[in-house]
């Protein structure tokens, strides 16, 4: 998937580098975003190990994880997003997982990468319900799935831990309306 900005390339062993990369560049931002990581988290046999379990995860077609690439910067990972524990059946549901690198906050990215991915899922995948849970002091996030059409359904107390505490976080919700 591409636009004329970005693309989301699938979870593939040739980028274990450059997710390395990613995570090393950005271990101080995304600490306060998530859970406590070990050293061993940012080598190049755990990374690997990630992509194998992505890989088959999304054979399975219980998680699909896209790496984000800028057009104008192909070697580059600026962001992961995904959608993970997909269940199907009667619940035909996912929960969407994202973050993005420090130095391209603010630029749109994130945003299109939503969208993206949201179509992919209703469209491509068939999915009928997608949630994501943000920290309420996450306002950059929230404002993502606002523009993106996603509606709060109330507040998960101590739903994740987070760097060690077990956070708080909004719920929001996008429903395929087109298979009503």
């Amino acid at each position: 998937m591409k636009n004329k900005y970005i693309q989301l390339v699938p979870a593939d062993l040739s980028l274990a580098e450059q997710v390395v990369d990613y995570y090393k560049r950005n271990r101080d931002f995304l600490e306060v975003f998530e859970p406590v990581r070990n050293e061993e988290f940012f080598s190049l046999e755990h990374q690997r190990e990630v992509l194998k379990k992505e890989m088959f995860e999304y054979e399975e077609k219980t998680a699909f994880r896209f790496y984000i690439i800028p057009i104008e910067q192909p070697t580059e990972i600026i962001g992961i997003i995904g959608l993970n524990n997909v269940i199907w059946g009667a619940f035909c549901s996912a929960f969407l997982g994202y973050k993005l690198d420090k130095d391209f906050l603010n630029k749109g990215y994130m945003s299109m990468a939503v969208e993206m991915l949201t179509k992919y899922a209703f469209k491509e995948l068939g999915l009928h319900r997608i949630e994501a849970n943000v920290m309420p002091k996450n306002q950059a996030s929230l404002r993502v799935l606002e523009k993106n059409h996603f509606t709060n359904e109330g507040i998960s107390k101590y739903y994740l831990n987070i760097n060690g505490i077990w956070e708080d976080h909004i719920h929001m919700v996008k429903i395929n309306y087109a298979m009503h």
